[in-house]
């Protein structure tokens, strides 16, 4: 496996994981990994659901940073483990955000659109009488309203995440289609030397491309990207690194030759 670093992880400490993060580490030791960086969520002003009570994806980084730096020493001869966190963006958090970032000196941030002008597209409300067209171009322009409001994060999660949940996933979605709402969007994040993921999530949930899609890593690559970090997105320890190997090649067919690993919010360069 060329790539040994998985840069995005959920525990327990994430309302959507009942998982230990000891499992998590020890799974990722038992699959070869050099790396693993932890970025539980912090998602402010979620929508309240029956599923999701007031506070569900709010991170209490106090005790997600006493249980990490544990374990952090006690594996440190097995593996480096990274302090990070996966910021929900919206436009109107920016001050939140940035105040929550200052608090701890995190390893890695990923900013995220998980929130749509008020609602998640993870169900099915997101899409309701309208074309799925129409549901996946607002998320898109969501996502550039967050980067002209909020930039104190070091690479964009996911960046089609909507795809993963529409009615149809990605039938007759592609890059070309929404061609000029993602090259703003690339070329702000460039503009802002920020980087994207490639996030295997939807492979391992049967869909035929990662996130984003190969479309926009290799435009992403055109216009002159290149950081690119690696992440399962997993939320189980069976998720870790999945199609890592998969993830690999088709980096290197999109013209990336490295990929990126963060330490105290600076890039390191791995070949691939």
């Amino acid at each position: 496996m060329s790539i040994t670093a998985d840069f995005h992880l959920h525990s327990s400490f994430s309302g959507d994981s009942d998982t230990p993060m000891e499992q998590m580490v020890l799974r990722g030791i038992e699959l070869g990994l050099t790396e693993m960086c932890f970025t539980e969520h912090n998602d402010l002003d979620y929508p309240v659901t029956a599923q999701e009570p007031d506070g569900f994806f709010e991170l209490n980084p106090d005790a997600y940073l006493y249980d990490f730096l544990k374990l952090r020493d006690k594996y440190a001869d097995r593996i480096a483990l990274l302090f990070g966190v996966e910021l929900g963006l919206q436009p109107h958090l920016s001050k939140r955000n940035a105040a929550f970032s200052k608090e701890h000196d995190y390893d890695f941030i990923i900013g995220s659109s998980h929130i749509c002008h008020g609602k998640d597209p993870y169900y099915p409300a997101f899409y309701e009488g309208r074309p799925q067209e129409e549901a996946y171009l607002e998320y898109f322009t969501s996502i550039l309203e967050n980067l002209n409001a909020y930039s104190n994060f070091d690479i964009y999660g996911h960046l089609d995440y909507v795809v993963r949940y529409g009615p149809a996933k990605d039938q007759g979605y592609s890059y070309e289609r929404y061609r000029e709402i993602f090259d703003q969007i690339l070329r702000k994040l460039i503009a802002l030397e920020k980087g994207i993921e490639i996030n295997t999530a939807a492979l391992a949930k049967g869909m035929r491309e990662p996130n984003p899609c190969t479309g926009i890593l290799k435009r992403y690559h055109a216009l002159g990207g290149e950081i690119i970090t690696v992440g399962s997105d997993a939320h189980v320890p069976g998720q870790i690194a999945h199609a890592f190997d998969k993830a690999a090649e088709i980096l290197k067919d999109c013209g990336f030759r490295y990929y990126a690993t963060y330490k105290k919010r600076s890039p390191s360069f791995h070949k691939l």
